[in-house]
């Protein structure tokens, strides 16, 4: 089916715990000057999650490509659908949206555990290369259970089991049409992987810009939340980042980088200045929106690390 124009600005699709969408103004400032003077052919975003970023380059800047990846096969399947098929996310979804608000709130918490168990029981049926009804659907639930579930968070235990309760909003935007199109419109022009930050590797070069944004190193013990996939994201892992950035600076890709910054916690943690020892750390302000008490969201610092 031809894919209907929207004149929408896109955003991200999935509310996602630690999003970029309000730090943009900010990190515009950052951003590579050969971005800005149209010298960058290529954009890629390893872990694309809720991808405010590429939504943002992609209409502000002049690109020719762009390569996404992702860990989960549950957001590579998301954005090949809403790529490939989405007047038919769009359907299902506003199905869903008309049988929920006809409900009761009891009944639509019934409902959301009814299809978060639907979509649970049938995780290991995913197939990549293949993109069909059954994958709509699955989009289609997962896009529901993160409009509806509380605080909005995509999160997985480890069985790669979507477990967030139910949120009790009063009149949730399960479908919302128009971006959704703006979004499929943007994906025309990716490629979409799955894999972790390596899987895009072969198509750096000294042309491209590539925005890192990692699970965040926790500032501290009850702080840990990166569970975008069952894998763990320890600071071994951190660490191979840090390697794989130093490999791709010497092609003479322009690189950025964000992460949390535990100097918030503990001034004397310089984890961060160790691993990317030489390169360029600016800090800005962010919003914590994810704390269960609201009296312990506010301001705290981010990281962003350049070769620039």
């Amino acid at each position: 089916m031809p894919l209907e124009i929207s004149s929408a600005q896109a955003k991200p699709f999935l509310k996602w715990a630690g999003g970029k969408s309000k730090l943009i103004p900010q990190f515009v400032d950052y951003f590579p000057q050969q971005l800005k003077l149209g010298k960058i052919n290529r954009y890629v975003e390893p872990f694309i999650g809720g991808g405010s970023v590429l939504f943002y380059i992609a209409q502000n800047y002049l690109i020719e490509e762009f390569v996404i990846a992702d860990i989960s096969p549950e957001i590579v399947m998301a954005y090949q659908v809403i790529k490939n098929d989405v007047e038919s996310l769009i359907n299902s979804l506003l199905e869903i949206q008309a049988k929920y608000f006809t409900l009761e709130v009891d009944q639509q918490k019934e409902l959301f555990y009814d299809i978060r168990s639907k979509f649970n029981l049938h995780q290991q049926d995913i197939n990549l290369n293949e993109i069909n009804q059954a994958c709509v659907e699955r989009t289609a639930y997962l896009i529901f259970l993160n409009r509806t579930c509380f605080n909005g968070l995509y999160r997985v235990n480890s069985k790669s089991e979507f477990n967030v309760p139910f949120g009790r909003y009063k009149n949730p935007k399960i479908c919302s049409t128009d971006n959704l199109r703006a979004v499929s419109a943007i994906l025309q022009d990716a490629e979409i992987r799955h894999g972790d930050f390596m899987s895009c590797e072969d198509v750096v070069d000294n042309k491209t810009f590539v925005y890192f944004d990692p699970p965040y190193r926790p500032i501290s013990v009850t702080a840990n939340f990166n569970s975008y996939s069952n894998l763990e994201f320890d600071d071994a892992a951190q660490i191979r980042l840090a390697d794989f950035f130093r490999k791709l600076d010497a092609r003479g890709a322009k690189l950025m980088l964000s992460n949390s910054d535990p100097k918030n916690i503990n001034p004397d943690d310089d984890f961060f200045e160790k691993a990317y020892q030489g390169y360029k750390i600016e800090r800005v302000k962010a919003s914590r929106m994810i704390n269960s008490n609201a009296q312990k969201r506010g301001q705290i610092n981010e990281l962003i690390i350049m070769n620039y």
